[in-house]
């Protein structure tokens, strides 16, 4: 059996083959690539700002369409009802709650507009909740930045009980309840600048993107690639078994021809 295997022209056949599986592996692993890529979000085209009054509105919820749009704002921070959103990291796309427990602080400050709405604004991220980073401007300001839909309140597994002034989503929901008084607009407003500037890190967010449409072509390409492999393989096999078979059949004996019959 070994020298069947090993004979030149086997030995060939089995580099042959093994160069066959790499390479058709390999194809077929791009191809599966191309096809993953094909499906990943794209950015999508992105407007020059809006006012936040054209794509926010009380009690309805932000658009789609609406999501990342750069908005601008002009009006007066509420000092007394600023709340941090606790566990967050400078990145509005991090993961929060027990997942980012002790990384820092959201400052959250409602912005009131000249019509007397509200819009949450989310005016960068804090270390610790004394930061003096953290003291909110007096007077009018102009604030741009993106916009983001509210949170679900249950979007993060929280870490426990919040301490007064301290939530852990910035939820149109919740904060309805918690500042009573306002008419608060849908989603907030990640700051990306402010004038004056503000002292706070800021929160990093993307602009908007769109969902990639998947290439099938590709993902066939490489079941195809992959099928041509198992069918070397294959082809593979049938070449030793008859290479094998080739070999019993010589070392079987030949039956004796029978003997001429001796004349009287």
């Amino acid at each position: 059996m070994l020298r069947t295997l090993l004979a030149p022209r086997l030995v060939a056949l089995h580099l042959l083959v093994i160069g066959v599986l790499v390479s058709f592996t390999f194809l077929g692993r791009w191809q599966l690539g191309v096809f993953e890529a094909s499906g990943a979000p794209r950015r999508a085209p992105d407007p020059a700002p809006v006012a936040v009054t054209e794509l926010t509105q009380v009690g309805q919820h932000v658009s789609g369409d609406a999501i990342s749009r750069r908005v601008t704002a002009t009006g007066t921070y509420d000092a007394a009802n600023q709340l941090l959103v606790a566990d967050r990291v400078a990145d509005v796309a991090a993961p929060g709650g027990r997942a980012a427990q002790g990384s820092g602080f959201w400052l959250l400050t409602p912005l009131r507009l000249a019509d007397g709405t509200v819009v949450p604004v989310v005016r960068g991220w804090v270390p610790a909740a004394a930061d003096p980073a953290a003291a909110v401007p007096e007077g009018a300001v102009t604030v741009a930045g993106r916009l983001r839909p509210a949170e679900q309140t249950d979007d993060v597994m929280r870490s426990g009980n919040l301490p007064r002034g301290q939530v852990a989503t910035v939820s149109t929901a919740e904060l309805i309840n918690v500042w009573p008084d306002a008419r608060v607009r849908d989603g907030f407003v990640v700051a990306t600048a402010q004038e004056p500037p503000s002292r706070a890190t800021p929160v990093a967010v993307s602009p908007p993107t769109e969902g990639g449409g998947f290439t099938w072509r590709n993902l066939a390409y490489a079941l195809q690639w992959w099928i041509f492999a198992l069918f070397a393989v294959y082809m593979w096999f049938h070449f030793v078994r008859d290479a094998r078979r080739g070999e019993r059949e010589r070392e079987e004996p030949q039956p004796a021809e029978p003997a001429a019959p001796v004349e009287a």
